[in-house]
């Protein structure tokens, strides 16, 4: 083996084998295995210090077997180091199977009656790999051919549609689910006793110096009235907090802040819980009346099918 594959064919191909099967075997997500995991690289490193080490000191032992030889010894040795592989009755058997070749010493039998200025043609035939290989796209062509000319198959541009349009659904049900990713848009009013308690110590750590305690207003507006400056209800007090109030004054952005979309949606569900609390001596109302146009329209709705 060593004769048939020189060493520096014989040190990549053994080191790229066991890098390759490393990478498919150690789930390192998006990124290469001995990048995620240095260890590998060190491994790696080492791994192949070892098959130069191993080389050289093979090639070492040889060199010093083959001078202890007689002349008798080494002429045998080398006779089997000159040896060519096409020589070998398995490689003849092999070729021969492969391209169904005519020997040359029958050549004449398969001699053609052209001649071309001196040049002649033989009457070989055509090796079994290319014919295979032959009928093998006829079959493809007609597969492929049935497959999207007559069943209408989806082509590659079809794919990238329909795959594009699924992960944008995946996404979007993923954005539900996924607290740390939620937005204004996905964030939805939390009720329940744990969510609110949470809600109320964030507001208890961050909130008070601007809002009071009890919310009724200090710097920053009174939180218990219905009067809002940039709009009430769970999607417009999430994306306040998220985002900060107004340019050069107000709120700032907690998003900025280090405050994950989870705490500000629980934080958010308990203010709008203070509603209608009545602190004592609260802060004069900022801004406008805000009504719950989705909320009154449910109502309507309602309404009118219980008159029906």
């Amino acid at each position: 083996m060593k004769k048939l594959i020189p060493v520096y064919v014989r040190i990549p191909l053994i080191f790229f084998t066991v890098f390759g099967a490393m990478e498919y075997f150690i789930d390192s997500g998006d990124r290469p295995a001995f990048i995620k995991y240095p260890m590998i690289m060190v491994f790696l490193a080492v791994f192949l210090f070892l098959l130069i080490a191993i080389e050289i000191t093979m090639s070492a032992v040889n060199n010093v077997t083959y001078h202890m030889l007689t002349e008798e010894q080494k002429k045998v040795v080398d006779n089997v180091n000159t040896l060519n592989i096409k020589d070998a009755e398995w490689y003849k058997k092999l070729m021969q199977m492969l391209t169904r070749t005519t020997p040359m010493e029958s050549e004449t039998d398969i001699l053609l009656n052209h001649d071309y200025d001196g040049i002649k043609e033989l009457d070989n035939k055509l090796p079994p790999w290319w014919v295979y290989l032959f009928l093998g796209c006829i079959g493809f062509a007609a597969v492929y051919l049935v497959r999207f000319e007559i069943m209408g198959g989806d082509n590659q541009e079809m794919e990238l549609k329909k795959e594009m349009a699924q992960a944008k659904i995946d996404v979007a049900n993923y954005m539900k689910t996924a607290p740390d990713l939620m937005d204004e848009k996905t964030v939805t009013l939390l009720t329940d006793k744990g969510s609110l308690a949470e809600g109320k110590t964030i507001f208890m750590t961050n909130c008070v110096a601007c809002h009071r305690a009890d919310a009724g207003g200090q710097i920053g507006p009174n939180l218990t009235d219905d009067h809002w400056i940039l709009g009430g209800g769970i999607k417009n007090v999430f994306h306040t907090i998220t985002n900060g109030g107004r340019d050069g004054k107000g709120m700032v952005s907690w998003k900025t802040n280090g405050m994950k979309p989870k705490d500000i949606q629980k934080v958010a569900s308990y203010v709008l819980s203070l509603q209608g609390s009545n602190p004592p001596n609260p802060k004069a109302p900022d801004g406008e009346v805000w009504v719950d146009e989705a909320a009154k329209a449910t109502v309507k709705a309602d309404s009118t099918q219980v008159k029906k």
